[in-house]
């Protein structure tokens, strides 16, 4: 069944790969349908992969290999709330660690130039404290680190 609403997302020519490593990397990320050019195009020929359907945490997505015309921005990114250290650990070295590269305050971008925000639930929960020194205190901590350290941030909440 084809979804009502479908992000697209373009890249050069790796969008099976991309695929391939969100669906390694995350659950409820399952690779679907690949779809190969009828036809010449002006990035590929015929029999190329064009199209790949896939899932990012439940959200469907498809890739297009669509040339080098466009390029990923920080305009767009995945925000992965996650439990804890571990698990943010995890997601955060796994992009990183695969050709990607590290930025601020919990964002890091994966090979391909899209934006992924690997954010302990902790620091979104002391940005929405009713305390706003609570929140100062988490914002401040946050805004000295490239991965989010998740007991720093319980120490701030803390004071």
């Amino acid at each position: 069944m084809i979804p009502k609403n479908t992000l697209c997302l373009w890249y050069d020519r790796d969008a099976l790969e991309a695929a391939t490593f969100y669906a390694a990397t995350f659950p409820d990320s399952p690779v679907g349908a690949i779809h190969r050019a009828p036809g010449e195009f002006p990035s590929g020929k015929e029999g190329d992969v064009l199209t790949v359907d896939f899932t990012v945490f439940g959200m469907p997505c498809m890739g297009l290999n669509g040339g080098p015309a466009f390029k990923h921005s920080e305009a767009f990114s995945f925000q992965v709330a996650t439990d804890d250290q571990e698990e943010t650990d995890r997601y955060w070295n796994a992009i990183v660690g695969n050709g990607g590269q590290e930025s601020e305050c919990g964002w890091c971008k994966d090979k391909w130039g899209l934006s992924w925000q690997i954010t302990p639930r902790v620091l979104t929960e002391a940005f929405n404290s009713p305390d706003r020194a609570v929140a100062k205190r988490a914002f401040d901590a946050m805004m000295t680190m490239r991965k989010i350290d998740v007991a720093t941030i319980e120490a701030a909440v803390r004071g």
